[in-house]
């Protein structure tokens, strides 16, 4: 392992499968910790994110949970603990992205994205607290640039994004001293597997950004790190990690 920050350490990853929550994963596990990870239909790339972690010369666990069900999210946390004894860092990360004009917006899509995004934190939070607290843990929620700033075409997801933000902070009062809680608010972030057609839209957000391009994932999962293994005593922030594209 490069660094041993989280030696000894358990971390819990929801949506870990794929993309941005598998990074957050691998890096956790190359700072030392063993990593329990969920996935809700992502089976073949929750078991390809364990294997990675494993040839990392970590401890991994992959778990199916849907966030927005009370006894699924109880199953994992129960899991997390049968396997590793332990939980020191929770990443909210399990999120639905979607866009849709606000006017058309219907029922199903705003439930399904506020019990995602907003509901599933707060239950697996709550799962996981005497956990955290048994070993003065943190919790890193995963929020977004569009809980900052309106998007009128994902305003089901921008609200979903801004109550998690709000839910951070009231966690951190609730929940300190014991445990901190901080949120990693992505902007625009390249991936590999984005829709197609999304070439030119990337490269208009790139260029509305300060720093001249889009984010990674691994910018994303560093945020994360700091987090996880920095000062217990930073907790209630929301850290933009988008280039500057929130100051346009």
């Amino acid at each position: 392992m490069p660094t041993a920050a989280l030696a000894g350490k358990t971390a819990l990853v929801t949506g870990g499968a794929r993309r941005i929550g598998r990074e957050i994963a691998l890096t956790l596990a190359r700072a030392g910790a063993s990593v329990a990870i969920t996935f809700r239909n992502s089976k073949a790339e929750a078991a390809e994110a364990v294997s990675q972690i494993e040839m990392l010369g970590g401890r991994a666990l992959a778990v199916q949970c849907d966030v927005r069900s009370e006894s699924s999210v109880r199953a994992a946390v129960g899991a997390a603990i049968a396997a590793f004894a332990r939980i020191d860092v929770l990443v909210n990360n399990a999120a639905v992205f979607q866009s849709a004009p606000l006017e058309s917006l219907t029922l199903e899509q705003w439930d399904l994205v506020f019990e995602t995004n907003a509901r599933g934190p707060f239950l697996v939070a709550r799962e996981a607290l005497a956990h955290l607290r048994a070993v003065h843990g943190r919790i890193v929620n995963i929020g977004s640039l569009g809980g900052m700033h309106a998007w009128a075409t994902h305003a089901h997801y921008s609200s979903s994004k801004a109550a998690l933000h709000m839910l951070t902070q009231a966690m951190a009062k609730a929940f300190a001293p014991e445990v901190s809680v901080n949120c990693v608010a992505p902007g625009w972030i390249e991936l590999e597997d984005r829709a197609a057609g999304e070439a030119e839209r990337a490269a208009r957000f790139a260029a509305r950004t300060p720093m001249g391009c889009n984010g990674s994932a691994g910018d994303v999962a560093q945020a994360v790190l700091f987090f996880a293994a920095g000062p217990h005593f930073v907790t209630g922030q929301v850290l933009s990690v988008d280039g500057g594209l929130g100051l346009s």
